[in-house]
């Protein structure tokens, strides 16, 4: 099972509207089950360098099944995941990429959220996250 389109998209708007009710400029990526992007939406003014942040950090979260900053606790030096960070192409092991699951409770992808506090970006995906 694979999130679609229209899903996707409706993901980034309550991530948009998350971002503007905590006034963030957020870039947000939706990949799906394959970690392959579906959906981005950069607002107006987010910054450039986190674009593929927010990419990177939906990845994270669905090559792993977990969310990037779980991924950052266990990647700490001495951690069962130490240097993790340098698989796949690089990947983003700090907070704002969440898994996306279906009613039935089934990853069918993930929401990564660049351009703010690594909590404003969090907050940001899970909003996004829970929209389905």
């Amino acid at each position: 099972m694979n999130i679609t389109l229209s899903q996707a998209e409706k993901l980034i708007s309550a991530a948009k509207e998350k971002a503007k009710s905590i006034d963030c400029k957020m870039n947000i990526a939706i990949v799906d089950g394959g970690a392959n992007l579906v959906a981005f939406a950069r607002m107006d003014g987010a910054w450039l360098g986190s674009l593929d942040i927010s990419i990177k950090k939906a990845k994270t979260a669905r090559f792993f099944d977990m969310n990037s900053g779980e991924i950052g606790n266990l990647s700490q030096p001495g951690g069962s995941l130490y240097n993790i960070e340098h698989s796949n192409g690089g990947l983003i092991t700090f907070p704002g990429g969440v898994l996306v699951k279906n009613a039935e409770g089934e990853i069918i992808g993930a929401i990564g959220v660049s351009g703010s506090s690594v909590e404003n970006d969090h907050a940001v995906a899970e909003a996004g996250a829970i929209a389905l």
